[in-house]
């Protein structure tokens, strides 16, 4: 049987958990995956992630947790990120930053299963991040094993820089995924091998330049339209609360198989939540 992985897009305030929260017990029983990772970084009202918010997305079901440019945006999850094992920030930041730059999660009666995510540097200016290529070489050096079963985010603003990762690790890690920009790209797929430039390998690494969101789709990436509209068209200041509109869960299904640690299947999900439903609901 192959490692399988749900990995899903940036979730994002209220609507976005609680649609992670309504789908997980449905993804699990429809794709029975070994593992499900979410990036949680606009998790508290779209921007960032507490520890209460956390331990409920823990609770709903989601196995492990990645972080992005938001990373610190709640300050108090800095403990969370030095005590838990199974959340990440991005490993491109300072070395004095708090967390991890990569986490190892255990299957049982499998292989472990190694994630790192980076910032990318086009466009991305709310903190000063590394050469993501170079910090990925890294961090690959310090990994413990010598063929490791390696999931990498890219969360970035150009696709040309998610498409760029991807190429590099193509042959080294089994998927490359991006998530940041909050739509869904139509590329998902397994990386040939033999691309000038990209790493040699047998085929293997699956990819996909962005998951897109956990959150509200009547809206301009997960906030709503009216607020939005009001900055672009008037340049005035703006709150920009939240979506609740048609509330969706987006990411991939992926298998690797074992031995070789190379995808062998990426598969493009998404779950249209229920809101007539718990916990959209009282019970």
């Amino acid at each position: 049987m192959p490692i399988r992985l749900i990995i899903l897009g940036d979730i994002v305030g209220t609507p976005g958990r609680q649609a992670v929260a309504q789908a997980v017990p449905i993804l699990r029983q429809r794709h029975e995956p070994d593992l499900i990772l979410a990036n949680a970084e606009n998790a508290a009202n779209g921007a960032g992630l507490t520890p209460e918010l956390y331990q409920k997305l823990s609770r709903a079901g989601v196995d492990a947790f990645t972080l992005g440019d938001h990373v610190y945006k709640k300050q108090q999850i800095a403990h969370t990120l030095e005590s838990e094992p199974n959340i990440i920030r991005p490993a491109n930041l300072p070395a004095g930053a708090a967390g991890s730059r990569w986490m190892k999660l255990p299957i049982p009666g499998k292989r472990d299963v190694y994630v790192v995510t980076v910032l990318g540097r086009l466009f991305m200016n709310h903190l000063p991040a590394d050469d993501p290529f170079a910090c990925v070489e890294a961090v690959m050096s310090e990994l413990p094993e010598p063929s490791p079963i390696l999931v990498l985010e890219v969360h970035a603003e150009a696709t040309s820089e998610k498409a760029a990762m991807g190429w590099r690790f193509n042959g080294k890690a089994a998927v490359v995924f991006g998530t940041h920009t909050h739509v869904p790209t139509a590329d998902a797929r397994i990386l040939p091998a033999g691309v000038p430039g990209s790493a040699d390998g047998v085929p293997g690494t699956a990819y996909i330049t962005d998951l897109g969101m956990c959150g509200s789709v009547d809206s301009v990436l997960g906030r709503r339209v009216d607020r939005v509209l009001k900055h672009m068209t008037t340049a005035m200041p703006a709150p920009f609360d939240v979506a609740d509109g048609d509330p969706r869960v987006s990411g991939v299904v992926v298998d690797i198989d074992e031995p070789s640690g190379r995808a062998t299947r990426i598969e493009r999900i998404e779950y249209a939540a229920d809101v007539s439903k718990p916990p959209f609901t009282a019970t």
